[in-house]
Parts: C-alpha cells; structure tokens; sequence
C-alpha cells in the first residue's frame, strides 16, 4: 500500500526554515498504528493525516501525530495542512475554499488561506477551544526542566502555568534573551515535573521589544520524542490567550497581537503570528497565522502490518 504525502516548512516564506510537517492528503485505509509508524519514520514534530469529515459542513477530519502519540490539535500542522490542501484545491472530492472547516480531535478549526495575488503563501486558524487555564507549577521545577537557574524564571507578569486552546503547554516567562539561549531540555526532570498526560511540552519565552507585542520563544517536549520544536503554534497561541487574560478587566475589551520569533536554536528560524481577544465576559479566542513554503512531494510505502 502506498500514500501519498506532502512536507511543507510552516512559519517561513522561504524552505528549510520555520518546522517541517509532512501532510497525507487522503489517509483513508490507514489505522491509527500505521498513522503513528508514518510519523515515527518521518520523525517530525507533526505528521497530519487527513480523511473524509463526519460533517457535511466540514472539509475534512484531520488528525496529527507526533513521533510518539496522537494529539487533539496542533497550530504548525493546521496551518501547514490548510496550505496543502489549498494548493491542491480539494480535500475528498470537495472544493477547498479561501475559507474552511477542520474536524480536529479537540473541536472544530475554522480556516482562512492566505494569498498575494494569485500565489497561495500561508494560512490563518482558529484554536478550536477558548483559553483553559490550569495547575500553576513551582519555578524550581521549569528549572530543573529547561537546564536553568531558578532565578532565570521570571514571575513578575505571571507564575509559570499550565495553558491550553486544544493542547495543554506549560507556560513561563524568563529574564532574558541570554536565560532563552542556555536553555536545555532534561527528559528526565519532565518524566517527573511535566509527565505525558500533563502538558505536551514546557513553552518558554521572552519580552523582545516593541511594547510587549514582540517576543521570543522555545519549546521542549522530549517525552514526545520532540527534544525542541523549531517552532509550536498551539503554545504560542496558548500564551497569546494568557497575556490577552492578564491584561483584561471586567470593563475592557481586550485585543492582543503578537509576533513570536521562533527556531532560531534549531537552525531553522521562524516567525509565528498569534491574535487574542477577549470580549466583555466572554472566553479568549485565538487565532494562529504564518507563512508556508513546499518542500517535498512523494510516496510512503506503508507496510500492512
């Protein structure tokens, strides 16, 4: 059994820059395992396989893998999916519009394709979820995570924590750019501080200028088989509802922009835009916007076993 696959760089307007995610535009006839032996093989932080919807009103089900396990969203492969599809024009035997719908695991993604002119170069989704705030975690512990000195956590803007639009991240603001460069994951201090079935990955990040709105990041998730992500939409957009929370009030409206510079410590730089706003009241809404470049195009020989 063969399929077919694209990979796309997402995060980047040029190739072998931002995070690579292999596509599979039709995955029908593929189990879960073989889902997971693909994304194992191309050892990607995503791998995102897509199949027919359940809802007429949807375009697809797309579901993402890991090298290690499925998740219930991911922002870098529904971008990189979403241009893929676009380019193709069709997903199923439907038409692929500027605007559409995923089905994800954790709920819904609405889609908007990305064009200069008539050339197609990136895409814009919706976090399927509001911001879910959760547990706090102790400084000393992102410490032990990250390689890092204590003191290197920064909690005059907000206690590490964990935080979600569809996948769990821990959450935590360091010092400085200095701090974020000798930053290094520890598998065996997240089997500990940061297990499977907590949070997919501990999110790091700094203040870069520009009012706040330009910032920096990392993102380690070793026990996912990812020692560092060149670039992680969902924790960016996580962090994007965080801030758009902290500056929020009962009386203000909130809407938060923010440009994240990303994968530079992989060699494979990138730049991640994330909106949030909250309404009088209402739950965050995230959305999660980037630029694409194709890469590869082939074939996976799938075993039937």
């Amino acid at each position: 059994m063969e399929v077919e696959f694209h990979t796309v760089d997402v995060f980047t307007d040029r190739a072998f820059a931002g995070n690579q995610v292999a596509v599979v535009p039709d995955a029908t006839g593929l189990t879960g395992a073989q889902m997971q032996a693909i994304a194992a093989e191309f050892g990607y932080s995503a791998t995102a396989y897509v199949l027919p919807p359940h809802d007429r009103g949807s375009l697809a089900r797309v579901r993402v893998f890991t090298p290690r396990c499925e998740v219930p969203f991911a922002g870098q492969p529904s971008v990189g999916t979403a241009f893929v599809l676009g380019r193709l024009g069709r997903a199923h035997g439907r038409p692929a519009g500027l605007r559409m719908v995923f089905e994800a695991k954790a709920g819904p993604v609405l889609v908007e394709l990305m064009r200069d002119g008539a050339k197609l170069t990136g895409a814009a989704v919706r976090a399927p979820l509001p911001l879910e705030l959760g547990p706090e975690v102790a400084p000393e512990a992102v410490a032990l995570c990250a390689g890092l000195a204590c003191s290197d956590i920064c909690t005059e803007h907000h206690a590490p924590v964990v935080a979600s639009v569809g996948v769990p991240f821990v959450l935590a603001e360091l010092r400085d750019m200095t701090a974020l460069a000798r930053a290094r994951p520890c598998a065996e201090a997240f089997a500990v501080h940061m297990p499977l079935g907590f949070a997919k990955g501990l999110h790091l990040y700094v203040r870069n200028g520009a009012g706040d709105r330009r910032l920096a990041a990392r993102t380690f998730a070793p026990l996912h088989g990812i020692g560092e992500d060149s670039a992680t939409g969902s924790a960016n957009a996580a962090l994007a509802g965080l801030l758009a929370t902290l500056a929020a009030s009962p009386t203000r409206k909130v809407a938060l922009s923010l440009a994240v510079s990303h994968g530079e410590a992989t060699g494979r730089p990138g730049l991640i835009e994330v909106s949030a706003k909250r309404l009088d009241g209402a739950p965050v809404q995230v959305w999660i916007k980037g630029h694409c470049a194709p890469v590869m195009r082939g074939q996976v020989r799938v075993p039937e076993q």
